[in-house]
């Protein structure tokens, strides 16, 4: 249980100003109140005038050591008061990263529980213990049989998803399109599972040119649309009466 507050500590005001100011100088603001801590130890509270510590207060602890007719400064901190300007929670930076946040030269590192992949047994293996799991992958990639990690269901489901939000039927393109992609010469279709419902769009004047598209997207670039004349049709060259001189009209 605290005690009373020690009359030495509380009398000792300009003592913790002096050290608040030596933490913030010119930051310091006027004396709200002491409160005791415990025995022969108080914390003086002073308004912090820092603009970007709008609703904190300088906390300056003291203590007396039993017989000491002074006290002596323990600690120096910023505190905060109710509705002061706090900084957001923290949240992991895994958390934080957003598609597309990944730049030339980074490195963003797989986890290995990660719900988006499986490993990449070959010939069907099927490790019962984690030391035999860690041996598996060992032979995959000392041998170079396949890949020791595959997108697994959660993975493929998670890629459709979004591959589906940005170039699926339901964009204006694709509804005012005159065929779907799956017709189209410039659709390169996927491999594997995906590639039942999804390709690629080689068609440099499209807007999905080099992007993932859904065989029933669709854009005004098909290649079915073509024109009726092709080219540019030259007007006829006019000559004068006199067409043995081989002179134009338009010399």
């Amino acid at each position: 249980m605290v005690g009373t507050v020690d009359t030495v500590g509380a009398e000792s005001v300009d003592l913790a100003r002096e050290a608040a100011e030596v933490e913030g100088p010119g930051q310091v603001g006027e004396h709200l109140g002491v409160v005791a801590e415990g025995e022969r130890v108080v914390t003086h509270a002073f308004e912090c005038l820092h603009p970007g510590y709008i609703g904190w207060h300088w906390a300056v602890t003291l203590v007396r050591v039993p017989r000491a007719r002074t006290a002596t400064v323990n600690e120096v901190v910023l505190l905060p008061g109710e509705g002061a300007l706090l900084a957001p929670t923290w949240i992991p930076w895994s958390e934080r990263i957003a598609p597309g946040d990944v730049g030339p030269g980074m490195l963003m590192a797989t986890p290995d529980n990660d719900p988006r992949l499986v490993p990449g047994y070959v010939a069907g293996a099927d490790p019962k213990t984690p030391d035999e799991a860690i041996e598996i992958r060992a032979v995959v990639r000392e041998l170079g049989l396949g890949r020791q990690r595959v997108l697994s269901k959660e993975g493929r489901d998670q890629a459709t998803d979004r591959w589906l939000a940005t170039n699926g039927p339901d964009q204006p393109e694709a509804r005012q399109a005159p065929a779907p992609c799956s017709s189209c010469g410039y659709f390169i279709r996927l491999r594997g599972e995906l590639g039942a419902g999804f390709g690629a769009c080689a068609n440099v004047y499209s807007p999905s040119d080099g992007h993932v598209v859904s065989i029933d997207h669709g854009c005004g670039a098909h290649s079915d649309v073509v024109e009726e004349r092709r080219g540019i049709e030259l007007p006829p060259v006019l000559w004068d009466d006199a067409a043995d001189s081989g002179e134009s009209l338009f010399d």
